[in-house]
């Protein structure tokens, strides 16, 4: 019985680690916050929510919701990428049609256009509980 526990705590753990953790302003560091307001100074001037993601700080701001632009942040402070939320209808129109040919009868939730700290461009759409990942053009590069 022992090992059955021992063994769904791990489990709850190892999964726990895969999904973004919110946190309180108060909890990151400064030098993250100034990274944020150096690379963006629009989300000095909006109300920045933030999250751990993969061991990474993610800055979230700007919209209705509050997550119209997302930026990733190493714990040194270093940016890794930008998600802008995009209409469905505004990703590649080859990953719109990998989406209906792949996924049947699925429906995009939410999507992005994302760049990272080299200025390389992917997009990515929200199906099922699960992130398609395409290139510049549309093409199908893998799933998270």
């Amino acid at each position: 019985m022992k090992k059955y526990f021992a063994a769904l705590a791990f489990a709850g753990i190892v999964s726990t680690g895969a999904f973004a953790q919110d946190l309180k302003t108060a909890d990151v560091p400064a030098s993250i916050k100034a990274a944020c307001n150096k690379k963006f100074p629009e989300a000095a001037k909006s109300k920045v929510s933030w999250e751990m993601e993969k061991g990474n700080y993610e800055a979230n701001w700007g919209g209705k919701s509050g997550e119209d632009n997302s930026a990733l942040f190493t714990p040194a402070g270093n940016f890794l990428e930008l998600v802008k939320a995009i209409s469905p209808s505004q990703l590649p129109a080859a990953a719109i049609a990998y989406v209906k040919e792949h996924e049947k009868g699925a429906t995009i939730r939410e999507a992005g256009h994302v760049t990272d700290s080299n200025g390389k461009v992917t997009y990515e759409a929200e199906i099922k509980g699960k992130e398609l990942i395409f290139d510049e053009t549309g093409k199908f590069l893998k799933a998270e």
